[in-house]
C-alpha cells in the first residue's frame, strides 16, 4: 500500500536544530495532507505540525515559532525543520499521510516507524 520512512532524528542539545525527513512510497495516487505526531514517553501520540497538498501548514501552539513544516509533492516527502529545540521536545516523532492508494482508490491514514529525537539539557 503505502510506506512512510522518517529520518533525521537524533540526539541534541538545547537551542540546536534539527531537519526530519518522512518519504511516502508505495501504489500512491494521491497525497492529500500529510503531519507529523510525536509520543514522548508516558504520554499519548500528539499532532503538533500538518500541511495541505496546497501547502497551508498548521502548528500546535508548543512549536508554532519554532517548527516548521514543508513538502515536496513531487517528491512524496514531507520536511520538519526544528529550530530552538528544547528538551520537552523529546519524543519519538512519527508522520502521517492521508493518501489514495491506486489498488482500491480508497483513502486511509498512513504512518512511519517513527524516529527518536532526543534534546539534552
Amino acid at each position: 500500500q503505502v510506506q512512510l520512512v522518517e529520518s533525521g532524528g537524533g540526539l541534541v542539545q538545547t537551542g540546536d536544530s534539527l531537519r526530519l525527513s518522512c518519504v511516502a512510497s508505495g501504489s500512491i495516487w494521491r497525497i492529500s495532507s500529510m503531519g507529523w505526531y510525536r509520543q514522548a514517553p508516558g504520554k499519548q501520540r500528539e499532532f503538533f505540525a500538518g500541511i495541505t497538498s496546497g501547502g497551508s501548514p498548521n502548528y500546535a501552539d508548543s512549536v508554532k515559532g519554532r517548527f516548521t513544516i514543508s513538502r515536496d509533492n513531487a517528491k512524496n516527502t514531507v520536511y520538519l525543520q526544528m529550530n530552538s529545540l528544547k528538551p520537552e521536545d523529546t519524543a519519538v516523532y512519527y508522520c502521517k499521510a492521508r493518501a489514495v492508494v491506486i489498488t482500491t482508490m480508497s483513502e486511509g491514514d498512513y504512518w512511519g516507524q517513527g524516529t527518536q529525537v532526543t534534546v539534552s539539557s
